[in-house]
């Protein structure tokens, strides 16, 4: 009697082993996107760590709809004096929205093509007007989605391993994340150069150009973190205080020239226009190797995208920041019922031929009509802030 009870446990054991390790996947499988964020308190400080380093911590709507609520709280929280946000990885900070899963969504007709970018326009508008300090340390790779997180806050800390850029017009869409509101902010027409051409800053150039507002070693940021959470009560003056005494220590890079400084003479006469096509023809004109060297960039770029662009960054040096994230939700809507945005990323990120037939294929063939209907108001679909 006693072997045939035997016999079964094996089995049994395999059984419920086979329960818990199914148990434990449905798990991961739920908190899988509960981790992509971490949200931590420590001391002063509310704590936002964007943890999909696979990924590059690129931004999805999960995300996006768990930095939200707690950024609100934190900031009516009267124990929270300053709220901090990095990635993981030690390759990113946000490489950028989670492109390919908006396009299978735009394609399908699904609602995440809308809610995508109507929850993440608000989280970057929650970010603008956050009365808290909010310091980004943009450490690594900070594109897009990344840009929308940090470049509206009080402060953005660079590194030696900071690459910014906005490379949108490449893929049909437009530099949104109020990019409208931030890029014809910055010295000169290099708004407009870094939007239309998707050129890469790094390092220290990222605070050269005005889009960080410190440079520190990324060796020290722990430090730095550890020093901003131990403030007692900090108010903004404070914590720019804390931030300058590490900016002003840190060597690298101090006597190298801004890498835009010998161009931007010409980037400013020349990204002075008043159209698209005006661009087109100083460079042109110029005939020199940078302005060819932007031509043949420019070239590869959406029509559509790259005429969007100029008209999203002419009107919205005149806008506040609320204004400026309606109309780019007016326009990322556009861009969903086009043609452009889905190819852009075939060619680019899916098939990766690097070879996109844009429809329109020239900026000629981009009417004014066409342009003005992607900026039309969408009437009780249109963003409300």
């Amino acid at each position: 009697m006693v072997p045939q009870v035997a016999r079964p446990l094996p089995r049994l054991k395999s059984f419920h082993r086979l329960q818990i390790i199914l148990q434990h996947l449905r798990m991961s499988k739920h908190t899988d996107s509960v981790h992509e964020v971490l949200l931590e308190k420590k001391g002063c400080a509310g704590i936002i760590t964007m943890n999909r380093p696979k990924a590059l911590n690129a931004l999805n709507l999960p995300m996006i709809q768990q930095i939200y609520p707690q950024l609100k709280t934190w900031e009516a929280d009267p124990e929270t004096f300053l709220i901090l946000i990095k990635g993981t990885g030690g390759k990113a900070f946000c490489a950028g929205g989670d492109i390919r899963a908006i396009t299978d969504a735009g394609k399908a007709g699904g609602r995440l093509a809308q809610d995508f970018f109507r929850e993440e326009y608000i989280l970057n508008n929650a970010i603008g007007t956050c009365q808290k300090p909010y310091v980004a340390l943009i450490d690594g790779i900070t594109m897009g989605g990344g840009v929308g997180l940090s470049v509206h806050g009080h402060f953005r800390v660079a590194t030696e391993k900071t690459l910014f850029a906005m490379p949108e017009t490449a893929i049909g869409l437009f530099p949104d994340v109020g990019g409208g509101y931030f890029l014809p902010r910055l010295s000169g027409r290099i708004g407009y150069y870094l939007a239309l051409t998707g050129f890469r800053l790094k390092g220290r150039d990222v605070q050269k150009a005005g889009i960080a507002t410190h440079f520190v070693e990324s060796e020290k940021l722990p430090a730095l973190e550890r020093d901003l959470t131990a403030l007692k009560s900090p108010s903004k003056e404070n914590v720019s205080e804390l931030l300058n005494s590490y900016h002003v220590k840190c060597k690298i890079d101090q006597e190298k020239q801004f890498i835009l400084d010998e161009h931007m003479e010409k980037i400013n006469s020349m990204f002075s226009a008043s159209s698209m096509e005006e661009i087109m023809q100083n460079l042109k004109k110029d005939g020199g190797p940078f302005a060819l060297k932007q031509l043949e960039t420019i070239s590869k770029m959406s029509p559509t995208s790259l005429k969007m662009t100029f008209r999203q960054l002419q009107e919205g040096a005149s806008m506040d920041l609320q204004d400026v994230l309606t109309m780019e939700y007016r326009l990322s809507q556009a861009c969903m019922r086009g043609h452009d945005f889905y190819e852009g990323v075939r060619a680019v990120l899916i098939d990766k031929d690097q070879a996109p037939k844009w429809k329109p294929a020239t900026l000629e063939e981009v009417t004014d009509e066409v342009l003005d209907s992607c900026f039309k108001s969408l009437g009780s679909n249109d963003l409300k802030l």
